[in-house]
């Protein structure tokens, strides 16, 4: 089964020096040897930029990212390729390995330049989450919803930016105005990588069911996260994970609807006991089959959904 993910925050414990993507007795929930039990055949890995870096200093901390990006791909040439197409992913595929993605979570990263944006993509980010929940020079994200702004200028310009390079506009995080500026502003499908439904826990950072409409009218993808935050009082379990993304596919088909663990950017406490780590994911498939999910369905929700967006907007 083509397993994909949409979200994890392994190369913080990378760039900090804590261990490398091959160790797999040094912590965290995410690394080659588990990925590769668990049959994963593509992850998209987040670069995120802490406060402490900013202002000013966001393109900076990124390039770190990027750099030990680069090294775990080098050093692990036998077991990853550095994808930046879909074709990447079938070579992936052919090859026995797996295909990893590079994305920014949060615009801060750009330091308000729209330049470092073209720079980052030529550098192989192909993904870009707007905000982190906070405010920040292209949008207020979802911790700021008291002011009810959305995309500033600079917003604007940047998703403009991504639509024409073919980068994928990520809305997680996000703030609900931001959120509508983007579906009126982009022209291509979109993603909300690692949110869930608000419908079921009343988070700033999870979808009404009008989002989560907006977004499958426009090809896009919503890919269920792990948390307990986000799952809501009494589902922080494998259950749980299933009841959202049953909901989501209840209220747009399954076509639209995927995996975003948000692994190694969470407490191991905030996980399901099911899903401490990357070697789980296969669960996810086995309860799905449970609930009455044809194979067709199950076999998009765990990637095939999110790596047809994939190939929509980057090509």
């Amino acid at each position: 089964m083509f397993i994909m993910d949409a979200h994890c925050d392994t190369l913080m414990d990378v760039v900090e020096g804590r261990r490398r993507l091959a160790d797999k007795d040094r912590g965290g929930q995410l690394d080659l040897p588990r990925m590769m039990e668990a049959g994963v055949s593509a992850q998209i890995f987040a670069i995120y930029v802490s406060k402490e870096y900013l202002p000013g200093g966001g393109a900076r901390r990124a390039l770190q990212f990027v750099d030990a990006f680069y090294r775990e791909i080098e050093d692990n040439s036998d077991k990853l390729i550095f994808a930046t197409t879909g074709s990447d992913v079938d070579k992936a595929r052919e090859e026995g390995k797996i295909a990893a993605f590079l994305s920014i979570e949060g615009g801060e990263a750009l330091d308000g330049r729209i330049e470092l944006l073209r720079i980052f993509y030529r550098l192989g980010v192909r993904l870009m989450t707007l905000t982190w929940s906070l405010r920040n020079e292209l949008a207020d994200g979802a911790f700021e919803g008291r002011t009810g702004g959305g995309l500033t200028r600079f917003g604007v310009d940047v998703v403009e930016e991504m639509d024409r390079l073919g980068m994928v506009v990520d809305v997680s995080h996000l703030s609900e105005a931001g959120f509508w500026d983007v579906m009126k502003v982009s022209k291509r499908p979109i993603v909300a990588s690692h949110s869930n439904s608000k419908e079921l826990c009343s988070h700033p950072r999870n979808l009404t069911d009008d989002q989560v409409k907006a977004i499958a009218k426009k090809g896009g993808f919503i890919g269920v996260n792990f948390a307990g935050y986000f799952l809501g009082e009494g589902r922080r379990s494998l259950s749980g994970v299933i009841d959202h993304i049953d909901h989501l596919c209840t209220v747009v088909g399954p076509e639209h609807v995927g995996l975003g663990s948000d692994f190694d950017g969470l407490p191991f406490e905030q996980l399901p006991d099911e899903l401490k780590d990357v070697s789980g994911l296969p669960k996810i498939a086995e309860g799905l089959a449970a609930r009455g999910y044809s194979e067709q369905a199950i076999q998009g929700i765990m990637g095939e959904n999110l790596l047809r967006v994939v190939r929509s907007v980057i090509g």
